[in-house]
Order: C-alpha cells, then sequence, then structure tokens
C-alpha cells in the first residue's frame, strides 16, 4: 500500500494568476460591480469562487457570476496558467519514489483535468479530484474526505498546497499537510494552518516528502 500524496493545483502546479483575476473581473463587469483592488484579486487565488464572489456581487448574484466566470474561462482562461519552473522535474523525482499521486483542487473537476493534461503533467497523476459544477466538495474539507474515501489503500497521506485551506482540509481527513510558499498563500498563513513543512520552491518536495514518508 504506497504513499498517497494529494497537490493542489492553482498555486502549487500551476500559477493560475491572470486567468482567474481576468475571468473575475469579466463576471463583475458584465454584472455591474466595482472592480477590487488588485490586493483582493491576490486573495481569492485559492478559495472556492462560492467563497469569493458573495463579497463582491452578493449572495444573490454569485451563481449569475460563476457562470460568467466560466464563461471566460472555458474559452480562454483556462489557457492563462503557467506551471511553476521545476515543478515537472519535480513531479518526474517524486514519481520515481513509487508513491502514488493526486490532483485535489477546489476547481472543477472537468477544468482541472483539462489543465493538467494539457501542461503534459497527467502522465503523474492516477486521478484528479475536483468539485462538480454545481459546486458540490469545493470545500477543501469534504473534496479530501471524498478523496480518502476513494483510496483507501494508502500507509501514508500527504497533501501539498499553498493556502490555508488546503492544510485545514488535510487536517481534517488525517493527511500530513505541507505547504508551498511559491505560491499564494504566506508562511504566516502556512504555519498557522499547521503546515508540517514548507517548501520554498518545487525542488524542496522531494525531499520533504522524503522525510514524512
Amino acid at each position: 500500500m504506497p504513499t498517497h500524496v494529494y497537490f493542489d493545483l492553482d498555486g502549487t502546479l500551476t500559477d493560475p494568476f491572470e486567468g482567474i483575476t481576468k475571468c473575475i473581473l469579466y463576471a463583475i463587469e458584465k454584472l455591474g460591480f466595482p472592480q477590487p483592488t488588485d490586493e483582493y484579486l491576490y486573495s481569492c487565488i485559492g478559495p472556492p469562487l462560492y467563497d469569493t464572489f458573495p463579497d463582491m456581487v452578493g449572495e444573490d448574484m454569485t451563481l449569475q457570476a460563476v457562470d460568467l466566470y466560466r464563461e471566460r474561462f472555458n474559452e480562454i482562461g483556462w489557457l492563462e496558467n503557467v506551471p511553476y519552473e521545476g515543478i515537472h522535474d519535480a513531479l518526474a523525482t517524486i514519481a520515481d519514489t513509487g508513491v502514488a499521486m493526486y490532483v485535489a483542487t477546489s476547481k472543477p473537476r472537468i477544468a482541472a483535468k483539462r489543465i493538467v493534461e494539457h501542461f503534459e503533467m497527467g502522465r503523474y497523476f492516477e486521478r484528479v479530484f475536483g468539485c462538480e459544477l454545481d459546486g458540490t466538495r469545493a470545500n477543501k474539507v469534504e473534496l479530501l474526505k471524498y478523496a480518502v474515501d476513494e483510496n483507501a489503500d494508502a500507509t501514508k497521506r500527504i497533501m501539498i498546497g499553498d493556502r490555508k485551506h488546503d492544510l485545514i482540509g488535510a487536517t481534517a481527513n488525517g493527511i500530513a499537510p505541507v505547504g508551498v510558499s511559491y505560491g499564494y498563500g504566506s508562511h504566516e498563513e502556512l504555519n498557522a494552518a499547521g503546515a508540517l513543512a514548507i517548501a520554498e520552491s518545487p525542488a524542496d518536495l522531494s525531499e520533504i516528502i522524503a522525510a514524512i514518508v
């Protein structure tokens, strides 16, 4: 029974800033709301859209905002990702150790799988876990519980992510939480969420995983 390693997508495997922020701006402009600050947009990388849009457009218009976001995202936003430098080498090195690797993201599963395959990472992962289009399992606690239930045959589990939501979800499901500082969460955020270790770059991941295993 191998170790199972779950990777967040946005802020861990790829830098999604351009695509996510442009899609958010597209949605709120269509709905006639003011543009948020760059600082606020930065904070939107990581949490589910269903958690971030209410602050910008209100609860009543959140579903409409999500639909508009996806309108642009499905056309071009998903391509506005940039794999982090060194991530392919890191995944290859980790895969060689014999662990089973998965993606666990708050993004819709269909979109996440499309991104992973397009950027030639699919060969490293056994499966991509994401939310459904209606928001089911967008919360990382629920998503990782589902992933654990689907993959019961593991001696140990590790979750790697750049935001507190990843690590809180991991801890709630008995998964070792590992942070990455090259994404969108600060050291303070990751430490407060219980990170056992924090990778400064993708090159650090294999050593961190080996130490936990």
